[in-house]
């Protein structure tokens, strides 16, 4: 019977090629599992690049996994950043993954990609491994052992076998479906795709490319556009944008109270209601107990208790935790710290209090939770609440002990995971800490507990998302999962962790962690740290963790220094808060945005603060592309209007293009007034003035015979690209990503043509200008532009060009002034399709990829 994808098993394999090896730590040695053996391993001979590995499977397989061994200790040989190839051919090898290893003795198994991008199963024979980094920069690539997994029965992989090279026909077809139109084969382009039934991409995509491109209705082009954005198929390139943070201070009437100066308060929010709850905290001389409140929606702070303790609530604390109960209108408060003077026999209980928001009254639940199962009393902890169970967590902080047994000691205890059930009022201690009496039991689950992390609850994913912290002077950097429903306890490697410090936040830091779970999206903001050895790296950093992709993006990071105005009143001379630790910060998933109150600078050991920011994080949305779609759109239309009809240009200029430019923004506005510069700019070309394009030629890069040697064309190579940068600015500005139009590949492969075509010779005025060419086609694909030829081009060295003078009379001598007017109106016709083409190009690169032709060219393949 044939396998199926679920059959996994060890897959054999030879060593096929090396790039290097040192001594006797051949490449056959990560054949063998050998932890204990510090021979057993193939080490390179340097770490100069490129080194490698290949191993090739004994027939091809579906490879789902690789697995690597280590040595039983830390080595600084390990591979920290690497990546795998793969293919059923030595030299077509794809990216199967890229990441690192941990440096430990635990052996490590990753997923590699086994489908193609359609979704088929990918087959290879072929495995290249490839060194990029080790745990010690200076030493060579160390591979202790290296497993495959994954599928081989012949049948299944033969089945998948056809269907691959299907796949890859159909590929074959659609790039000889873009070369034909990209060199405008009308006939063969509708001969190969009536005999194959293969399309080059969806309608919808060639509709856009006739419509724009051959037939120049930029008015139908825009309507298609906004039935496109509308439709939503430009929502995926919009989701890839990275965020754009924006700090501002939430200033308040200074009339009316607000929270004073202080750090290690507790801030919550009621998302229901988009109130904000404040707690306590220290002031630099004492501890709070005052409750306020703030309402979002109309920016006011409100006094609720300025003593609690006189109302039946928690005494004076910070360093405490609280969550809020969206069912029932409830918040709940547990831990605070207290100074090694305080921690008497009486002072050290664990009081656990309940305040209702509704009724405005607090209620102690419990005097002391380790006397019912619970924690003892902690600091530095962090709780959550999963509302639908009606279940609290409450998992690690340092336990606080009375004074003569911690010194005594000299060891500081940790509180493991808990959880309290909130309708029967019960605790259960779920994992114990590792050093914890019971730990050693083989049926106790245990975990390492630590300080000054994170911990999140995902309602959908029912799980807890516990990382970074500190334990002792370990500065933890694990990624711990515990799902609630199973009760299993996983460690997750993000994609790019251990494979750039810079590219995960840093660990060590009193870091500040929210949630979206409609978006799968966690926040972190690490800021000063405590440790005055690690006060180099005080910087504010925002980050996100997909969890969906598995990966790590800071999305923010400020040198700001503390000055002066950060610990003033008004501080409106600050742009962005200042480093700090003992803050606290929360996520409005309604308006979603973060609000950050008070901290400790860090710079007096009195001097807290009391500012109070909004964190918007912002991306471009549905109606900055359209305007950015109309804005290439209108351009390119005013563009071709001033080359035949000036004064129309001037009028499109003033009603079309002034309604899609913000002229409050100063980018945007000198972007408009060289578009009105364009009317009154002009190149002298055979004593004829004509106008010039606003946008020079990115196309020609090799000079024509007529064109002067030089310096004119490091000039014009100057103006392409400011050209460019100053139109990525300006996507930049209107808050759209501009998709990259031209690379290298495409540039070289216009160069053949004759760089008359495109710069030297200006287009002419001129009926003739008016009338589009039958066959010249354009590209769409925005990494790969090609200047439309007609078919007899092919065998001219002059490529497009040739092709349009072929049927011209040649003057004996010199052009008559006629002829040359028909050529500059032919020059013309043919740079208003190049530009035309690029412009689908940059559209269609927004759009999903699926939809589109190719990106990549025939001619990627051909090398003479």
């Amino acid at each position: 019977m044939a396998g199926t994808i679920s059959d996994i098993k060890k897959l054999d394999y030879d060593i096929y090629k090396y790039s290097s090896y040192s001594s006797s730590y051949l490449p056959e040695n990560i054949r063998e599992d050998n932890p204990s053996n510090q021979t057993s391993r193939w080490s390179s001979n340097t770490n100069t690049p490129p080194q490698y590995l290949v191993l090739k499977l004994e027939r091809p397989a579906i490879v789902t996994k690789i697995k690597f061994g280590k040595y039983e200790k830390t080595h600084v040989c390990n591979l920290r950043k690497f990546k795998i190839l793969g293919g059923l051919e030595e030299e077509r090898m794809v990216l199967l993954f890229e990441g690192g290893l941990r440096n430990d003795s635990v052996p490590e198994t990753f997923n590699l990609k086994h489908r193609t991008n359609s979704g088929e199963l990918l087959p290879i024979k072929f495995i290249q491994i490839v060194p990029l980094l080790s745990w010690g920069p200076s030493f060579n690539f160390c591979i202790w052992y290296v497993e495959l997994l994954g599928i081989e029965d012949s049948m299944f992989i033969l089945s998948n076998l056809r269907k691959y090279n299907m796949l890859r026909e159909v590929e074959i077809v659609r790039l000889f479906l873009k070369h034909c139109r990209q060199q405008g084969y009308v006939n063969s382009f509708s001969a190969l795709q009536e005999e194959t039934g293969v399309k080059l991409e969806d309608e919808k995509m060639t509709e856009l490319h006739e419509t724009l491109v051959n037939r120049g209705d930029f008015k139908k082009t825009e309507e298609m556009l906004v039935g496109f954005i509308e439709n939503g198929l430009m929502d995926n390139y919009l989701e890839r944008q990275e965020y754009k943070p924006q700090w501002s201070l939430q200033l308040t009437p200074e009339n009316e109270p607000r929270p004073g100066r202080r750090g290690g308060h507790q801030l919550i929010i009621d998302p229901m209601t988009s109130t904000i709850y404040l707690y306590g905290g220290w002031d630099g001389n004492e501890d709070l107990s005052d409750l306020w409140s703030y309402d979002v929606k109309n920016n006011r702070w409100t006094l609720i208790h300025e003593r609690s303790e006189l109302l039946d609530g928690p005494t004076p604390r910070a360093c405490h935790k609280m969550v809020y109960d969206t069912r029932n209108s409830q918040i709940f408060m547990l831990g605070r710290y207290l100074d090694s003077a305080s921690r008497t026999e009486e002072n050290i209980n664990s009081d656990f209090y309940l305040y209702n928001t509704i009724t405005k009254t607090w209620f102690l639940i419990c005097n002391d939770t380790s006397q019912v199962g619970g924690p003892q009393l902690v600091f530095d902890h962090q709780m959550c609440i999963d509302v639908d169970k009606q279940t609290i967590y409450v998992f690690g902080g340092r336990i606080l002990e009375p004074k003569n047994e911690e010194e005594t000691t000299g060891q500081y205890r940790y509180s493991g995971l808990f959880s309290y059930h909130i309708s029967t009022n019960t605790w259960a201690h779920i994992l114990v800490d590792c050093e914890h009496p019971t730990a050693s039991s083989p049926y106790v689950q245990s975990i390492r507990s630590r300080v000054t992390h994170s911990m999140l609850f995902h309602h959908k994913h029912r799980k807890l998302y516990i990382f970074g912290g500190q334990r002792g002077k370990d500065y933890m950097t694990d990624f711990l999962i515990y799902d609630v429903n199973t009760n299993e306890l996983s460690n997750m490697t993000p994609e790019n962790n251990n494979t750039d410090t810079k590219n995960v936040p840093q660990s060590g830091f009193t870091q500040r962690a929210t949630i979206d779970c409609e978006k799968d999206e966690i926040y972190v903001l690490t800021s000063l740290s405590k440790e005055k050895e690690r006060r180099d790296l005080n910087i504010n950093s925002f980050w996100l963790f997909s969890l969906s992709k598995k990966e790590w993006c800071c999305v923010y990071k400020s040198e700001h220094s503390n000055g002066e105005n950060c610990y003033q009143k008004s501080q409106t001379s600050c742009h962005e808060p200042c480093p700090r630790y003992a803050h606290q910060i929360v996520y409005d998933t309604s308006n979603q945005v973060h609000f950050l109150f008070g901290g400790n600078p860090g710079t007096n050991s009195n001097v807290r603060l009391d500012d109070f920011w909004v964190l918007r994080l912002e991306k471009p949305n549905r109606g900055n592309i359209l305007r950015y779609c109309k804005y290439l759109l209108r351009k390119q239309e005013y563009e071709e209007i001033t080359k035949n009809d000036p004064l129309s240009a001037i009028l499109y200029l003033q009603t079309k293009l002034y309604d899609i430019i913000d002229h409050s923004d100063p980018v945007q506005l000198k972007e408009f007034h060289k578009l009105a510069s364009l009317l009154f700019k002009s190149d002298t070309v055979d004593g004829e003035t004509e106008p010039t394009s606003l946008l020079t030629c990115p196309l020609a890069s090799t000079a024509s015979a007529s064109a002067p040697v030089g310096g004119n064309k490091h000039k014009q190579q100057r103006a392409d690209d400011d050209g460019h940068k100053e139109e990525e600015n300006l996507a930049k500005v209107m808050r759209v990503e501009s998709p990259k139009s031209v690379d290298e590949a495409d540039t070289s492969s216009i160069s053949s043509m004759s760089s008359s075509d495109c710069s030297q010779n200006q287009p002419q005025q001129g009926a003739a200008a008016q009338q589009p060419p039958e066959k010249l086609e354009g590209n769409s694909s925005a990494a790969n532009s090609t200047v439309p030829q007609k078919p007899n081009a092919a065998k001219d060295a002059d490529g497009g060009r040739a092709a349009i003078e072929a049927n011209a009379p040649t003057p004996s001598t010199s052009r008559s002034s006629g002829g040359m007017a028909r050529n500059r109106a032919i020059d013309q016709q043919f740079e208003m399709k190049i530009r035309r083409c690029l412009l689908f190009n940059k559209l269609v690169d927004l759009m999903p990829e699926a939809l589109c032709q190719p990106k990549k060219n025939i001619s990627d393949f051909v090398l003479l």
